[in-house]
């Protein structure tokens, strides 16, 4: 018994795209190894590689992505101090004035299940204002 050939073109516009959602949606309850789950396996591909190149998604801050683990868990930046280092590390860190280091991304990624490669990303450190009450610019300074 011959195989039947898929009538599967390439998708290259929004129109094909659309296309092969449909498809997709049609064939989501294919069986694996059946000639619909062929199909859906090869669709699923073309489908991704297209969204890969015309719906790029960003890598999420490290920041961002450590709050909404913390949200995720319910958990608080006490629970933090262990993998940043103490409760004013915690909030230099949070707060964008202390960059991760690597020992901080190597504890945050095993204890909090963050991936490495998020947490390795660029984001910008905001610089300390003019001198604070209780900052550690401030402390033992005087204005003037």
């Amino acid at each position: 018994m011959a195989k039947r050939q898929m009538d599967i073109r390439p998708i290259r516009t929004d129109a094909d795209y659309e296309w092969g959602l449909q498809e997709i949606e049609r064939l989501m309850d294919a069986k694996a190894g059946s000639s619909d789950g062929d199909r859906l396996d090869v669709l699923a591909t073309l489908v991704s590689a297209y969204e890969a190149q015309h719906f790029p998604m960003e890598r999420p801050d490290p920041i961002a992505a450590i709050e909404f683990r913390m949200e995720q868990r319910g958990m608080t930046r006490k629970d933090l101090e262990k993998a940043l280092g103490g409760k004013s590390r915690v909030s230099e860190v949070l707060n964008r004035r202390r960059a991760l280091t690597v020992s901080m991304i190597r504890k945050l990624s095993r204890s909090f299940d963050i991936p490495s490669d998020v947490l390795i990303g660029e984001y910008a450190l905001r610089k300390a204002g003019g001198a604070r009450k209780g900052s550690a610019r401030g402390r033992g300074r005087r204005a003037g």
